[in-house]
């Protein structure tokens, strides 16, 4: 039996909300995701699994900043050190889309990191491959529509999604059908797959989907498929087998995730029999996010107050909160007031949405011209939800212009 440990979409380079910290100079995001990173390698090496797959995108984009890149290696170099086999698959937010430059994992590749294997492009690779992992593993990249007619040998044509998921799936039940041993065989990719879930990846997406053949997925031979792109946690075949997992991402990208759970998994693979274990990471950092539909002004800052909850409960955490309400309650809305009592939070961020008034329409069996001038002015102010006694003031100055005698008169 062989103990994985399977893991994707780690982008530790997001830092979107908050500040730096003091003592590194890393952006705290960029921290949050490392410490979850930590968590993971942690877990590879204090319970000795004898295989770690990364699904791929280890960074927002395909051109990290040398520290994010160094932060990064030193996490990998732990499981080298400890002689872990490690498999890093290439994902999009890895990749260049020119074919010939250098992808953002390719340095592990150049060096020879001992115990490291990067996988940037289709390949097979047995126990010599995987530094003596008893196992086979079929590994696929994220793959450009240029690199797919490289590696595919892809005709010119119109259905081209079409001929790339036939000429890929060919590839793979051909590999599938030289595995004639007992090993276990496993699939590790980073791409789509129909029917899955989506979450925050279509966000980030950078290139049109690249999406696998489900079908030879549910292959008898393989015994595992180790997927990374989308992020929401999910097996595709909960019920058979083999297991189809997204571990999903290890931190939460943005609000769109803001409830999820984030973790990785640990399955104990032999062919025929894979049992899973999804291990949610501790301590995420939460995302607190609100929407209120305000519709008159009294109580309105409460229930924008009460809707953040006690200041007590949002220290650390990311705050949106979004309003919605008639451009004529602008005013009522103190915005320096949310602040103060979201003063604890990592950060704090109001949505205004003001919603354009309707024009003022009567029943159809009142005509304007039955209204006096008046009685105009008090719907139209009623339509912009002024306070009652405010119109009652309003009407007042306006009686009295209107009883005013004109200026030539009045001298």
């Amino acid at each position: 039996m062989l103990r994985i440990l399977h893991f994707a979409d780690a982008h530790i380079d997001i830092a979107t909300y908050g500040r730096r910290d003091p003592e590194t100079g890393l952006p705290v995001r960029v921290m949050d995701f490392l410490r979850a990173l930590d968590t993971i390698v942690e877990t590879a090496i204090t319970e000795r699994v004898d295989l770690v797959i990364f699904a791929g995108d280890a960074f927002k984009d395909r051109s990290p900043a040398p520290t994010y890149l160094r932060e990064w290696a030193r996490r990998i170099k732990r499981l080298s050190d400890a002689r872990i086999p490690t498999v890093l698959v290439v994902g999009n937010h890895d990749l260049s889309p020119a074919l010939g430059r250098a992808h953002a994992l390719e340095v592990f590749a150049t060096l020879a990191t001992p115990y490291v294997r990067v996988v940037d492009r289709p390949v097979l690779l047995g126990p010599e491959e995987l530094f003596g992992v008893e196992a086979h593993l079929l590994g696929i990249p994220w793959m450009t529509r240029s690199r797919l007619v490289a590696a595919l040998d892809l005709p010119p044509q119109a259905d081209w999604q079409a001929a790339q998921e036939e000429r890929l799936q060919r590839l793979l039940l051909g590999w599938l059908e030289r595995l004639t041993d007992d090993r276990p065989a496993l699939l590790a990719a980073h791409a789509s797959v129909r029917g899955a879930r989506l979450g925050a990846e279509r966000r980030l997406a950078l290139d049109a989907d690249f999406v696998l053949p489900r079908d030879v997925l549910h292959h008898p031979r393989l015994d595992y498929v180790a997927l990374g792109h989308i992020h929401k946690h999910q097996n595709l075949n909960a019920a058979g087998h083999p297991p189809i997992v997204y571990p999903g991402s290890i931190e939460r990208v943005d609000f769109g995730e803001a409830d999820e759970d984030k973790g990785f998994v640990l399955a104990e693979v032999e062919r025929g029999r894979t049992q899973v274990h999804w291990r949610p990471i501790p301590h995420l950092r939460p995302l607190v996010q609100r929407f209120v539909r305000l519709e008159q002004a009294d109580g309105a800052m409460r229930r924008l107050l009460d809707a953040l909850g006690p200041a007590e409960a949002l220290e650390g955490a990311l705050v949106r909160l979004v309003v919605e309400y008639p451009a004529a309650l602008e005013r009522v809305i103190d915005e320096d007031a949310l602040r103060r009592h979201a003063a604890a939070a990592l950060h704090f961020r109001l949505i205004r949405r003001p919603v354009a008034e309707n024009r003022l329409r009567l029943p159809p069996d009142t005509p304007v011209s039955s209204l006096t001038p008046l009685e105009l002015l008090e719907r139209y102010w009623q339509s912009r939800h002024k306070p009652p006694e405010e119109i009652r003031a309003l009407l007042d100055a306006a009686r009295e212009i209107v009883a005013a005698p004109p200026a030539d008169d009045a001298a």
